[in-house]
C-alpha cells in the first residue's frame, strides 16, 4: 500500500502558529489534500496530546503519528517520531531538568547536546533525525560539518531535507549514505497551501497503522519524496537577510559575510552549503517530485493577490469536488481532464510535470518564486 505522509507540523503552542491548528481542521485538510498519514507535531506538550487523544482513531481514516520537534543546546532542531504518546511522556520526564518550558512550549529548547537528546529518544524506543537539515539558522549543518559532530555515537533514523533542498542536495553527502530522506511541510497553519506542501510517499505492508508507517521509514521504504523546487525555499541561495541581494559564496567571503549595500548579514544558502558537504559519489535516491500547491497555481494563473480570494477558492473547490483531493490533481489526473475545469490550470500543471518552469531563487529569508514557460 502506498500512502502520502506529512510528518512535521506545529500546534498553537509553538511560536508564530495559527490558532486554527486544531485536530478537526487538520484532519479535514488532510482529506482535501490527499494525505493518509499526519504527524501531530509538538507531542511533548501535554495539552496538545489531550487534544489529539479523541482523534487518534478518526472517521477520516487518517493515521495519526505522534511527532515533535526540539531545539538542543546549540540551537539545532531535531524531529522525533514515536509509536505512541507514552514514549513522548517518557522523553519529557528526562528533558524536564534541562528545560523550563517543557510543558508550555510546543517546540521547547532543551539544554542538552544532540547526542544526549538522541540517546534519550532511542531509549524510549522512538526515532530521531535532523529537522530541515540544511537550513542556515537552526539546523544540523548550520552548526556542524558532520552528523557525528552533532549526534556523536548515536545514529540518526532519517534526515529531513527542508523546503530549500531536495534529495539531490544530500545524495553526495557521505554521512547520509543509507539514511532515509523525509520531506515534510513544517506547517504553521491548516491551509491546504501549507499542510502537505511537502510529503513522503511511503510503501507500507499490512494495514495503515503507526507501527507499520514507522517500520517502513526504518527500512527505507520511501517510494518518493514530493515538495518545493528547492529554489522556492527562502534560504536556498546565499543572500543578505535585510535586502535579500544574492551573492556567490566567493563574493560573500570577500565581503566578510556583510552586505556591501546595507551592512546586513549575508547568510550562506542551502545550495552552497550542500555543495560544500557533498564530497562523495551521489547515491541513487527515490524520485523527488517537484510540486507547487494547487492553490498557489490557481493564484498565479488568475493573477490573484492570494490563493484565498473568493474566486481562487471557488476554483480550488471545483477541482476537489471533481477529483477528490489535491495531490491527485497535481500528480495523477490527466491534463485533458483538468482542462475541462480550467484550461490555464491545466497548462500550468502540464508545465510543472514536464519541468517547464523558470525559477527565481529565494535566499536570506525570502521565498523564491516561479514562472511558467
Amino acid at each position: 500500500m502506498l500512502v502520502n505522509a506529512d510528518l512535521h507540523i506545529h500546534s498553537p503552542y509553538s511560536m508564530a502558529v495559527s490558532g486554527a491548528m486544531h485536530p478537526e481542521n487538520l484532519l479535514s485538510v488532510c482529506v482535501t489534500k490527499g494525505l493518509h498519514v499526519l504527524g501531530t507535531g509538538d507531542a511533548l506538550h501535554p495539552a496538545w496530546q489531550k487534544e489529539w487523544e479523541p482523534f487518534q482513531s478518526n472517521d477520516a481514516g487518517i493515521c495519526v503519528v505522534p511527532t515533535g520537534e526540539v531545539e538542543d543546546e546549540h540551537r539545532v532542531h531535531h524531529l522525533i517520531l514515536a509509536a505512541d504518546f507514552g514514549q513522548f511522556d517518557q522523553i519529557r520526564e528526562v528533558f524536564k531538568p534541562y528545560c523550563k518550558s517543557i510543558s508550555t512550549n510546543g517546540r521547547p529548547h532543551v539544554n542538552l547536546s544532540g547526542e544526549k537528546i538522541a540517546k534519550c529518544v532511542h531509549e524510549a524506543g522512538a526515532f530521531i533525525g535532523p529537522a530541515h537539515a540544511f537550513t542556515p539558522w537552526t539546523a544540523l549543518f548550520a552548526y556542524h560539518d558532520s552528523v557525528a559532530g552533532c549526534y556523536g555515537s548515536e545514529k540518526i533514523d532519517f534526515a529531513e531535507l527542508g523546503l530549500s533542498a531536495d534529495s539531490s542536495y544530500g545524495a553526495g553527502i557521505p554521512d547520509f549514505a543509507g539514511i532515509p530522506f523525509l520531506s515534510n511541510s513544517d506547517a504553521h497553519s491548516p491551509q491546504p497551501e501549507k499542510i502537505g506542501r511537502e510529503f513522503n510517499r511511503i510503501r507500507i505492508s499490512g494495514d495503515l497503522s503507526v507501527k507499520n508507517v514507522l517500520g517502513s521509514i526504518r527500512s527505507g521504504a520511501i517510494e518518493s519524496n514530493a515538495g518545493f523546487f528547492p529554489e522556492e525555499g527562502k534560504y536556498n541561495r546565499t543572500a543578505c537577510v535585510r535586502c535579500f541581494n544574492r551573492y556567490s559564496r566567493e563574493d560573500a567571503e570577500e565581503y566578510k559575510w556583510r552586505c556591501p549595500s546595507d551592512g546586513g548579514q549575508i547568510k550562506k544558502g542551502v545550495y552552497d552549503r550542500a555543495r560544500e558537504l557533498s564530497t562523495g559519489v551521489p547515491v541513487k535516491r527515490p524520485p523527488y517530485i517537484h510540486i507547487v500547491p494547487l492553490g498557489q497555481i490557481i493564484q498565479t494563473v488568475e493573477s490573484a493577490s492570494s490563493p484565498n480570494t473568493k474566486k481562487c477558492r471557488a476554483v480550488y473547490n471545483e477541482f476537489i469536488t471533481a477529483f477528490g483531493n489535491e495531490i491527485k490533481v497535481l500528480l495523477d489526473v490527466p491534463v485533458s481532464d483538468i482542462q475541462k475545469i480550467h484550461p490555464k490550470v491545466a497548462d500550468a500543471v502540464s508545465a510543472l510535470r514536464e519541468n517547464r518552469v523558470v525559477l527565481h531563487p529565494g535566499g536570506g529569508g525570502k521565498y523564491g518564486t516561479f514562472s511558467l514557460v
